[in-house]
């Protein structure tokens, strides 16, 4: 059987022929799946998908009257899919459970290192033979606070890691993490984590409940030196209010991997045209803030996983079974451990 598969990196892609080699084979795509693309699977029954997929409604029709019937998600997040469209139209959606949580875990402390140590400007000035010091002083973590917005398993590797460090550990989450609890967290409410934290991580999910969990309220309770990254999902910061705090002079620094409107920009090569997000444009020109380009998650480790985990779910769809990774089972199935 022919896959295709979308929004494949160049990178990914000998991984994933690789990996389908002997078994099926995959015709992988740069492009996103999206309204204007949703065509071109035309014929194809198994449609892999990556996380900036437009999987709403029209696109899910599309690829329904098309012949698909089953969408293998290479990412952890699903928040793009529209799965009561595709339990009405009566296909199959998988996702990838679970992949390394180092890799988020190190690249969000990455991020945090980055700002809190001026390695951007650092480089910058450096490369133009420029070594003075001014402006690059950055601070000890070593006793400070650090608060962790979610506490599954990439907020526990993060947290290991600020252990090693020699941090205060404050948590927020619906269920406290023992393993976090033994590090020696105290878990608080989300007020306290926000106004006693010099460095905070966000590491929860993207549902209604957590959107704009850092909204204007919350980014005003922090201290003026703080530091602020997400690693996890865009929408879980208000955008526009970070600006506002960020053009009044506040925070240390701020890493982010992910953008609430990122969707059509990151992953793409847009050097050469007009930007048209103010917002992003605005985001980029501070100083003290890092952007890039959903890239935490990229490590052979973790796309290895993701990889062998969406040759798992087709194998599972082909012979009729569902496991933890299934979101909308086929007809007549069950979602073996998938959320409701």
């Amino acid at each position: 059987m022919e896959i295709l598969a979308f929004g494949v990196t160049a990178d990914e892609k000998p991984l994933l022929e690789r990996a389908f080699d002997g078994e099926h084979e995959v015709r992988c795509l740069d492009v996103f799946l999206s309204e204007d693309t949703a065509p071109i699977a035309a014929g194809y029954e198994i449609v892999s998908s990556s996380v900036n997929a437009d999987l709403g409604g029209r696109v899910l029709r599309t690829l329904a009257q098309g012949g698909t019937k089953l969408i293998a998600q290479r990412s952890t997040g699903f928040n793009n899919i529209d799965l009561d469209v595709a339990r009405q139209l009566g296909m199959t959606v998988s996702r990838v459970s679970y992949y390394s949580p180092y890799s988020v875990a190190e690249f969000a402390w990455t991020l945090a290192m980055a700002v809190n140590r001026r390695i951007v400007r650092a480089s910058n000035r450096t490369r133009d033979f420029d070594f003075r010091l001014n402006g690059l002083m950055g601070r000890d973590l070593r006793g400070r606070t650090v608060g962790v917005l979610g506490t599954g398993k990439i907020g526990e590797a993060f947290t290991r890691i600020a252990h090693g460090f020699g941090m205060n550990l404050l948590g927020w989450d619906i269920a406290q993490n023992p393993a976090c609890v033994e590090l020696g967290m105290k878990y608080v409410d989300k007020e306290e984590l926000f106004a006693s934290s010099d460095l905070i991580s966000l590491h929860v999910p993207l549902m209604e409940s957590t959107r704009h969990i850092v909204d204007a309220a919350a980014l005003r309770l922090m201290r003026d030196d703080a530091i602020l990254v997400n690693s996890s999902r865009g929408g879980l910061v208000d955008t526009d209010a970070l600006v506002a705090e960020l053009r009044a002079g506040r925070f240390a620094g701020v890493g982010l991997d992910v953008y609430e409107a990122e969707a059509g920009v990151f992953f793409l090569d847009k050097s050469l045209e007009a930007v048209e997000d103010d917002t992003l444009a605005r985001l980029v020109t501070f100083p003290h803030v890092v952007v890039t380009s959903h890239q935490a998650y990229y490590t052979t480790d973790a796309v290895g996983q993701i990889i062998a985990t969406t040759v798992a779910n087709v194998a599972d769809y082909l012979a009729g079974r569902s496991s933890q990774n299934t979101l909308v089972p086929a007809p007549g199935g069950s979602a073996a451990g998938a959320p409701a």
